[in-house]
């Protein structure tokens, strides 16, 4: 089978939607097909390397790493739809979704489609008012799946948003497959002692870690904001913010605000491959957000053995066993009252540690990637079918004649 992949990200940056698309392309390759990836180049020129197709891109002033085609004409989509792939999987629905539609055109390709991100909370980039930027996202989307022919949700929350936009073709629910080897290594005491001796903790404290691109709707500055109370009622936590994004000025403003360098620490980007690393240096990962569509961050943290502290959102019900493996909260107090119970509980957390390294062992890649291509393969049987009822109907009509 020929898949063609087409994204927005791939090359400029590194997020769960490459994270995503790259394990799933490595496992399609494995299962015997031919895999090529669209995408959109770091500069004014077009160019390719090996089987992934760079179009020439001009980057636009409206979110990171955000970049605008410079040209739907080029011989290198000439050359894809040459190709003729027999599928196409969308991982976008901005500027690459449009190349997605040329092909689709000119090969008969079906469109499967992948709804990586909960818009509606990155309205606010570009439209004033949540309601009214709610309101456009859903009117855009609706617009935009018109021409799918089946939707990849990855969690059930995501599903539901789809079903809002009044999506009636197929939509499955298939978790992004997670390449989990690295986060099933694991650092020594002593080395993790070293690491957190270099960032200035001790073995008395409890290290609360965020791991992930620092955008505002994953809302740290919460986080930031909760550890003022912390500070009164458990002297010796700490917060560890791993990463970079756009809010991180804002954040390490906040931080200097409340006079609490001393109790969190932003790192910086860090490399791939200490990933891992970072989230053993924790004792509890924590996280705000309301706009992830999946929750790589917290399955990577679930492997790594890290009980999870995470704001209420539906996305959470996915990937955490409630009690077992970590505790949702809905407010400051309330995150504070199970922060306590967690750190008057070793117990609990070693045993949610391994709880969570069980649920994260069932997003294996190798499963995603027998799930994708069985999708595909509906998809095809499907296309080919109403093609062949087409034809037999212009048949008969000219029978008829």
């Amino acid at each position: 089978m020929k898949v063609l992949i087409t994204t927005d990200l791939y090359a400029i940056t590194t997020n769960g939607v490459v994270t995503s698309l790259t394990n799933l392309r490595d496992e399609l390759v494995k299962r015997g097909h031919e895999v090529r990836i669209l995408t959109f180049s770091e500069d004014a020129h077009s160019h390719k390397e090996d089987t992934v197709y760079y179009i020439r891109s001009m980057p636009i002033p409206v979110y990171n790493n955000v970049r605008m085609p410079l040209t739907y004409r080029h011989k290198l989509v000439k050359e894809l739809i040459e190709w003729k792939p027999d599928v196409i999987h969308s991982q976008c629905e901005f500027f690459s979704y449009e190349f997605a539609l040329y092909i689709s055109k000119r090969t008969g390709a079906p469109i499967v489609h992948t709804c990586h991100t909960e818009y509606e909370q990155y309205s606010q980039y570009l439209i004033p008012g949540k309601r009214f930027g709610a309101f456009v996202v859903r009117t855009f989307m609706k617009s935009r799946l018109k021409k799918i022919s089946a939707i990849i949700a990855p969690t059930e929350k995501t599903k539901q948003t789809v079903l809002g936009y009044n999506f009636k073709n197929p939509i499955h629910v298939i978790p992004s497959g997670i390449n989990l080897e690295q986060h099933k290594q694991r650092i020594t005491p002593e080395e993790r002692a070293a690491k957190r001796a270099e960032l200035g903790y001790t073995d008395e404290n409890l290290v609360l870690i965020n791991l992930g691109r620092l955008g505002t709707e994953k809302r740290t500055d919460e986080l930031i904001s909760f550890m003022d109370s912390v500070r009164d009622r458990y002297p010796t936590v700490r917060l560890l913010i791993v990463g970079d994004g756009p809010a991180r000025p804002d954040l390490e403003a906040l931080t200097d605000k409340l006079s609490l360098r001393d109790r969190v620490h932003f790192t910086g980007m860090v490399k791939p491959t200490e990933v891992h690393e970072y989230y053993q240096l924790g004792d509890v990962f924590v996280s705000a957000s309301t706009s992830e569509a999946q929750g790589l961050t917290y399955i990577e943290s679930s492997a790594n053995g890290l009980p999870l502290l995470c704001r209420e959102d539906p996305c959470v019900l996915d990937v955490v066993k409630l009690g077992e493996s970590g505790y949702a909260y809905k407010d400051e107090l309330d995150f504070l009252d199970k922060l306590g119970a967690i750190i008057a509980d070793p117990e609990w957390v070693r045993s949610a540690g391994r709880s969570g390294e069980e649920i994260a062992a069932t997003y294996d890649r190798a499963f995603f990637g027998e799930r994708m291509e069985q999708v595909y393969l509906e998809v095809i049987a499907e296309k080919e079918r109403a093609d062949a009822e087409k034809a037999a109907k212009k048949a008969a009509k000219r029978a008829k004649q």
